[in-house]
Formats: structure tokens, C-alpha cells, sequence
């Protein structure tokens, strides 16, 4: 079976969660955060284990709605019967250096994001209640991954990394769309993974908490929130390279309330959990490797956030 260990990792989620708006991960300020499910599930995910580059092109698709009931603060108003859509189109690199640290295989990269965004939404005014609707598109938030590791023992390979999303995408206050989130996130994250390639079996989880500097603008600190992703995939060959069939499981809970006197909602505490299909395809050319990887994860049990369904393309060539 193709090795995996030199397949990317973060960098999906790095600059997919950059569209700050639309995705509504979390029950954060937007009801969103940096941090997306199926950003690091699979195998494709994981930190490289062989020196040399990793190139990854990424597309993101989100789309999905609240009732008029439901409240979520964004961008400095209060809005109600919330509707996002997203669309990202991710450019992201790995290099992995040849000297080991601490035994471990240790990368560096970044990911940086083109997002096109629309939102509607029911907003308070001194008239009452209107209907709006924004759209933009531009540059979103970047990753930037200043340590990632990876320990291999056989058929496991154990992760540790830091990614950080920097605020460079535009942000207004008042505007229901933006490409930012106008504040700064770290994520710490370990994980496992399993890889039999005498019989095709995979399996990876990972788990991490984010943490989130203030929104000067509306003075609103978005809580932690943990998140944890799951996969299981089986490699069948098909011609020169191999198709791989599975499902991946996420579940995100913030874990610390807002706070800030933006934060007109307190806590405003909420989750998501959520599972769907992984379909991949491996293609070993030489010493390079080549994988592509679809996956659709709708939301199944969500609170106090946007209820939608996650779209993944992802490409990765390492060389």
C-alpha cells in the first residue's frame, strides 16, 4: 500500500475555517470559529513523514441555515433565521525537514484561502426587525503551522502540532459577511493513526481545544471549544494506484463560555456532532505520491449554531 505519512495535514482546516463567517463551527461569535470539522481526520491529514514538500490544494463548500427563534450574535448585531453559504478555494505547503526533533519527523507550513460569501439574516433596528442580505469575497484568515511532529512505530504514527490562524482576512463591523474573524487562534492538537497497508485498513483520531484572542472591534472573546475527529477507511487496488472507502465522525463543544461586553448572550455555549462518507484515491508515481479525497459530513445534532452540511475537495502531491 501507498505510504500516507507524507500526505498533509492541518493545512485543510488552516484555511478553510479562514472564511471566518459562513461555516458556523462553533457557538463562538458568528456562531463560527477558525477551526472546521474535517480539517484533520484522514490519513491525507497527517504531518509527512518523509523529507521533501507537500503541495495541497483545497475546496470547501458550506452550506447551512438557523431558525428565526434562534440568536446568534455576528459582527457586532443580532441576528435571526440566519442563512450562510461558503465557498473556499485553499493553497496550502509543508516542508519537512530531514533532521529529526525529539525523535520525531518535524514540519513547517502555511495555507492561505480565496473565499466567496453570502449571508441573510433578520436584524434589529430602531424600526424593527429587517431581512439583509451581504456577499463578498477576498482573501480569508491564514494558517500558519510553525511545528508539526509525527512519531512512526510500525503501523502507528502518533501527531502533535500548533496551528495558529493569523486575522488576515477583511472584517466590518456590521457586515453580515465577512472573509476574517478579527482575532487570532491557537490549536493545539494531538492524534493517532493506524495504518495496515498489508490489508488496506486505516484509521486515525484527533483531538484539540482552540484558544481565542479578543475581537477589538466588538470586544467579544470567543470561548474554547474541543473538537474531535474520527476516521476508518479501507484501501482496495484499482489499477495502478488504490481507492480507499470510509466515514469520518466529528464532534465540536465549546467548552468556555464568551465573555466581553460584546457577548450580549453570556456563555452562548454550543455543539455540533456530525458524520458522513470519505471517498479517496491513491496514485504512487515513483517516490512521489498523489491523493485525492472527497467528503461530505452533515451537521446531525447541533446547538446554538448553524445547521448545514460540509463539502471537502482536497489534492495532495508530495515530492
Amino acid at each position: 500500500m501507498a505510504s500516507f505519512g507524507a500526505v498533509t495535514f492541518i493545512r485543510s482546516a488552516a484555511l478553510a475555517l479562514s472564511f471566518a463567517y459562513p461555516p458556523a463551527a462553533l457557538a463562538t461569535e458568528g456562531g463560527t470559529g477558525h477551526y472546521l470539522p474535517g480539517v484533520i481526520a484522514t490519513l491525507i491529514d497527517l504531518a509527512p513523514t518523509k523529507p521533501g514538500w507537500v503541495v495541497e490544494p483545497i475546496y470547501l463548500h458550506y452550506q447551512g441555515s438557523a431558525s428565526v427563534t434562534k440568536s446568534i450574535p455576528l459582527a457586532g448585531d443580532i441576528t435571526a433565521g440566519l442563512n450562510a453559504k461558503s465557498d473556499a478555494a485553499l493553497l496550502g505547503g509543508l516542508y519537512t525537514f530531514g533532521q529529526t526533533v525529539l525523535g520525531a519527523h518535524y514540519s513547517v507550513g502555511t495555507y492561505l484561502p480565496y473565499v466567496w460569501l453570502s449571508a441573510e439574516a433578520n436584524i434589529s433596528t430602531p424600526f424593527g426587525k429587517v431581512r439583509r442580505r451581504d456577499t463578498t469575497d477576498g482573501i480569508g484568515d491564514m494558517t500558519l503551522i510553525p511545528a508539526m511532529l509525527a512519531w512512526k512505530s510500525g503501523f502507528w504514527q502518533f501527531n502533535a502540532l500548533l496551528p495558529i490562524y493569523a486575522p488576515t482576512g477583511g472584517y466590518k463591523v456590521g457586515q453580515l459577511a465577512n472573509t476574517g474573524l478579527n482575532y487570532w487562534t491557537f490549536d493545539p492538537t494531538i492524534g493517532a493513526a493506524y495504518n495496515n497497508e498489508k490489508i488496506g485498513f486505516n484509521s486515525a483520531l484527533h483531538i484539540g481545544i482552540t484558544a481565542n484572542t479578543k475581537n477589538y472591534d466588538t470586544n467579544y472573546t470567543s470561548g474554547s471549544t474541543l473538537h474531535l475527529d474520527g476516521s476508518i477507511q479501507q484501501l482496495l487496488p484499482a489499477g495502478p494506484g488504490y481507492i480507499g472507502v470510509g466515514a469520518e465522525a466529528f464532534y465540536l463543544q465549546q467548552v468556555v463560555g464568551d465573555s466581553g461586553t460584546g457577548a450580549k448572550f453570556g456563555n452562548f455555549k454550543g455543539h455540533t456532532v456530525g458524520i458522513g462518507p470519505v471517498l479517496s484515491f491513491i496514485l504512487p508515481v515513483g517516490k512521489e505520491t498523489f491523493v485525492t479525497e472527497f467528503r461530505w459530513l452533515p451537521e446531525l445534532d447541533v446547538k446554538r449554531r448553524l445547521d448545514g452540511n460540509y463539502f471537502w475537495l482536497k489534492a495532495v502531491y508530495q515530492f
